[in-house]
């Protein structure tokens, strides 16, 4: 069983970021996770998750978008949810809601099932809503968590 506590630390999860472009908000989340993973350098993954975005949108539509990539200093995979102060423009759509996901490098199987999850959780409209109804870090943690409960248990 897939276990997003573990995937997306609390810490991870950010609340009103100030973000002027789609590479300034990956390099927030990308801070944020490397702060937690000793062995991933922020910078060698914001250019791993821009290289990957080089390669086709992450864009989902409805203002929701999911950059991630393999890296290979990655032990487990580890993710960032951020909620933007201000929509950005995310290949010609406007963007506010970033699920950023990083997993090793030769977990091909486990990076399309949690893609999968994620695709779930985001595409029900309510769903989006309720995020960006949180009024905090922790309540926007709490009820991406129970989204993504929700939908394991479908």
């Amino acid at each position: 069983m897939i276990d997003f506590i573990s995937i997306l630390p609390i810490n991870c999860v950010r609340r009103d970021v100030d973000a002027a472009s789609k590479k300034a908000s990956i390099e927030v989340a990308s801070e944020l996770i490397a702060k937690t993973q000793g062995d991933i350098g922020a910078r060698h993954l914001l250019e791993a998750l821009m290289a990957r975005e080089k390669l086709g949108s992450t864009n989902l539509g409805e203002g929701i978008a999911i950059p991630h990539c393999r890296h290979p200093d990655c032990r487990h995979p580890v993710a960032s949810l951020l909620y933007l102060t201000n929509p950005i423009s995310f290949d010609d759509q406007d963007v506010d809601l970033l699920f950023i996901l990083v997993v090793p490098e030769r977990e091909t199987r486990l990076h399309l099932d949690l893609l999968a999850i994620l695709a779930r959780v985001f595409d029900l409209q309510p769903n989006a809503q309720d995020l960006r109804k949180a009024q905090d870090d922790r309540e926007l943690y709490e009820v991406f968590q129970r989204q993504v409960a929700e939908a394991l248990a479908e």
